[in-house]
Order: C-alpha cells, then structure tokens, then sequence
C-alpha cells in the first residue's frame, strides 16, 4: 500500500523543510520493521520548489494471517476466503495508520527540535492515497475530509476495466489538497479516518482505542458533523466504547465553549468521596444468586454443567464450603481457558484436591455425573435445539438426579430493554431459543413432574414489573418421598 505527501515552497521557506518535519532526510530511503512487514519511507522528488514524501507498505501476508487469527476482525473485509484472498497488502486500512504513526510518531506530536517553530506552521499540502477502501463511496470521502478543510478529488475505481457494465468496486483513489493545515493535522486525520473508510482493523480493538482516537482527534474531531460515525467505525462498533468516546467528545466541546480545561468542568465528582453506587454486571449478580442458592441448599459438592470457561468454579472454589468442584463442558478449548483462569498447574495440592474439570456432553448419560449435592446449568439450555431439550433433562434430572439442579436462562420479555439489541434479535448468536417467563415455568413444572423434583423460581437482576427480570432462575429440589420418575421416548434415545 502506497501514500504520498506533497508540499510546495520557496528559497526562503524551501519545501524540503517536509524532510525536518517528518524527521526523515531526502536524500535517503530508509526502512522500518513493522509487526506485519516492512515500511519505507523515500522522496521521489526533493528540491526548494517542489517536495514529496513517499510511505510504500510491504505487508507480509502470512504474518498478517497467523497474527490476525482471534483477534478481532482480522482485517478481512469478507468472511470466505479472506484469510487466502484479501485486499490488505494493497488497500490503505488500519495497517497503513499503524505504520503512519510508527514511522511518522514526532511528526504527528508536531515536535522538531531542529526547527522548534515549524510544526505549527501551515503548509500546502498535497495528499495522495492511490487504492483506499471507502465503505461509503466517495460522498462519505468528502462528507469526512472537507469539514477539516481539504479540497477533496475522489475517483472511484472500477470494478474491471474490461467490463465496465460490471459497475464500481468499493475502492477509490484520493487526492487530498488543504493550504491551512500543518503536517501534524494531515497525519492524525489520516490515522484516524483510513480505519474509518475501511471498517475494519486487524487488531483487537479495546478500551486504550478511545484515548488514541481523542488524542488523535484533538482540535477537530470534536466539532466534526460525522463524529458519531467516526467513532462508532474507528471503535469496531463497540457500542460501550463509542458510548464513552461521546461522552468524552462532548466535555471537550463544552471546556472549548466556556474557553476552560476538561478537568474544570469534569469536576461533578469527588472521585475519593463518591458514594454512588455504580451498577453491578448482570454475570455478576447471576453468580451471586446461583451460590446463595447452593449455601441455602446445604450443597458441599457441585457440578457445573456447561461450566465454559470456569468464572463459575472460580467463584465456588473461593468459597470453602464446597468441597468438590467439578467443571463440564463439551469444548475442549472452553475447558482449556478454565484451566488457564484457575491456574490448575500452578494450584496448591489442597485446593487442587477440590476441582476437577473434564469434557462431556450433557445430551448423554455420565455415570460421572451420579452422586453429587448439586448441579448449575447456567445460561446452558438457551444453546440447544428444542428437539435436543429431553436428552439433557434425562441426563441430568433422571440419570445424575443430584439433590439440587439450579437452571438460569435469559428472559425473552426483558429483551425490550436492551437499548442495543435489535428488535427480535436473541441475546448471543448462538442461542436457539430465549424463553418468556410463562414458557420457562411451564417447561421447569414439566420437568419437575416427570423427575419427582419441586420447583421454585427466583428472579436475577432488577426485576421489573411489566417484562421481569433479565435472568429466570428455577431451582429444583429432589423430593423427600420421589416417585418413580418417567421416561420419554426421546430420554430413552439418549
């Protein structure tokens, strides 16, 4: 991928002053390591009338696919075949801001000592980005560029030029001019807007991408007309991050309003004497309800069914009244990140006896499984196909029959107050059902029947009074005097 910088000048301003300000000298062409490859940095032009800086990204592909894998997006703009056939070596994306910050890091400071008072100087300033990837077409180019005063020159590029019928792809070739801006103000709008063109960004986007893109966005982003779309795209999407980079966006506004610092007017707060109480994750306050059921049952010795990545058997072992901790789950990778979280290699020999973690698939009968006090199944049955539902209860309730099963699953009526969550959109991809309150209840009394249980319910989280809480839980006690309990053709399959 390809990027040139553009300036003219005169003998008493020259234009090669370009090579002071980005700290890279004219007369050589350097190279520098990047974690996906190689960036050079060369003038093809360099004299007091005319200067052009040139940033050629050489992209190591195999290194972007074996360091793209988990983390995030990947960079691949589509699913299928992206990690064999992609754009990225070529397109200007997330790679080519990286390696503008990495090479031009002073530069886009607006530091030089050697000329102390040149970065804030206004320069005329040519840009040009032959192959960008513009989700948005070229009015969205121009709806980003031209607020902060470039004269913008977007052509899109065809799809093939031998079949022009086939129409424009999503790629365009930009040409930037601006006669007010310093070098520091071209390069932190390119950093943040390539990403923001493209949609995507090969590295795992967290919370330290909120300070970036304000430290990068300081004197323009904050009065930018498409600033929600600037941060929701060069957040991923991370409506939590995007949320917080507004918030931040705004206290920025107003201190420039009132012509004062942030810190005056973010000062509400007492931050040592605050005494509000922030809100408690619902994961949290389910696993809070799940072991004050567990105390109140008596249980020493617990299963946890679909146990995941173990924030449940972290939390049991904490506590010494559970004696025996047993982990389940059917993901051998799931099981492998519990293991890492509790640290079993490095586990003391006593509390080392307590825990135990092994893969199983609760649509069969474990013989594992007999003779414990209790049994979770926590945020467990949502992820199976209904016709599936009776295997699992045989498995658990007619085969293990432990003394106490606790079953949490979401409550589909809550889903409404889900600011983010799309109308008739389930909570996680992966669930095949969510249950209202009535049908969960119904399903639990079935079950309880056929098994020789008594069941009651208890609500997680607020428990509002026209949908319920976010979280039903059922908890089922074995009864004193059991009957024999049933079986369903479809147990029996299992």
């Amino acid at each position: 991928m390809f990027l040139t910088i553009s300036t003219t000048g005169t003998p008493e301003r020259p234009a090669t002053d370009l090579g002071f300000l980005l700290h890279k000298h004219p007369d050589k062409a350097q190279a520098f390591s990047t974690s996906y490859g190689t960036a050079h940095v060369l003038y093809p032009e360099a004299s007091v009338e005319r200067c052009t800086a040139a940033l050629l990204l050489e992209v190591d592909a195999v290194a972007l696919v074996r360091r793209g894998k988990g983390k995030g997006r990947g960079g691949a703009p589509d699913a299928a075949l992206a990690q064999y056939v992609n754009d990225r070596p070529y397109a200007a994306s997330s790679l080519l801001a990286v390696a503008l910050s990495a090479v031009f890091s002073s530069a886009m400071k607006g530091q030089c000592a050697a000329k102390p008072d040149l970065p804030a100087r206004p320069l005329p300033l040519r840009i040009e980005v032959p192959a960008l990837p513009a989700r948005g077409g070229a009015d969205l180019v121009r709806k980003l560029f031209e607020p902060l005063g470039w004269t913008v020159a977007v052509e899109a590029v065809a799809l093939d030029v031998e079949f022009p019928e086939w129409g424009d792809s999503r790629y365009v070739r930009l040409e930037l001019e601006a006669s007010g801006l310093t070098v520091a103000e071209a390069l932190r709008h390119l950093y943040v807007l390539l990403p923001v063109l493209d949609d995507a960004k090969h590295y795992w986007v967290s919370s330290d991408e909120v300070d970036k893109l304000l430290r990068a966005g300081e004197g323009w982003l904050s009065d930018h007309p498409e600033q929600k779309l600037i941060a929701d795209r060069y957040l991923s999407r991370r409506w939590s991050l995007t949320r917080e980079a507004m918030e931040r966006l705004e206290l920025v506004r107003l201190a420039e309003t009132d012509d004062t610092e942030v810190e005056e007017i973010d000062n509400a707060v007492d931050e040592e004497a605050d005494t509000e109480e922030k809100p408690i994750p619902l994961a949290v306050q389910r696993r809070d309800a799940i072991l004050a059921a567990l105390h109140a049952s008596g249980a020493a010795r617990v299963l946890d069914l679909g146990c995941g990545q173990g924030q449940l058997v972290q939390a049991l072992l904490k506590d010494v009244r559970f004696t025996e901790i047993v982990g389940v789950d059917v993901s051998i990778r799931a099981l492998t990140v519990a293991s890492r979280r509790l640290k079993l290699d490095r586990m003391g020999e006593r509390q080392a006896a307590r825990v135990r973690l092994f893969q199983g698939s609760l649509a069969y009968t474990d013989n594992r499984l007999k003779g414990y006090d209790a049994a979770v199944l926590s945020e467990v049955v949502e992820h199976l196909d209904l016709p599936r539902l009776p295997a699992l209860e045989y498995a658990v309730f007619g085969s293990a029959r432990p003394r106490t099963v606790l079953v949490t699953t979401p409550n589909v009526e809550y889903n409404v107050r889900w600011e983010t969550l799309p109308a008739g959109h389930s909570r996680h991809g992966d669930h095949r059902f969510e249950w209202t309150r009535e049908e969960f209840r119904a399903w639990a009394h079935q079950v309880a029947g056929r098994h020789g249980y008594e069941v009651e319910f208890t609500p997680v989280g607020p428990d509002d009074p026209e949908v319920g809480p976010p979280t039903q839980m059922a908890v089922f006690t074995l009864a004193t005097t059991t009957a024999t309990p049933t079986t369903t053709k479809e147990e029996k399959a299992a």
